[in-house]
């Protein structure tokens, strides 16, 4: 276990509290696909600290669930400027 891999998975968590502050505070529906992607990061990152023995099938899911997350958020994101 690295001191990197759990600030990291700190600053994945305070990102998608960000991402969730954003769509309840500013009324912005993209804060809760920011905060889905950074979720899936957290989880993503605590299978492999912890060892979970996930498939890689599983983990590449939610990899790519997370990718398809944060596109859509940068896309409205994209449209609102």
């Amino acid at each position: 276990m690295s001191i990197m891999q759990i600030v990291t998975i700190f600053l994945e968590v305070v990102v998608a509290m960000l991402g969730a502050m954003l769509s309840l505070s500013k009324k912005k529906r993209y804060g809760w696909f920011i905060a889905l992607t950074f979720v899936l990061y957290v989880f993503y990152d605590l299978a492999d600290l912890l060892a979970l023995n996930l498939s890689s099938d599983a983990l590449y899911l939610i990899f790519f669930c997370a990718t398809l997350s944060i596109l859509w958020a940068n896309w409205n994101i994209y449209l609102e400027a």
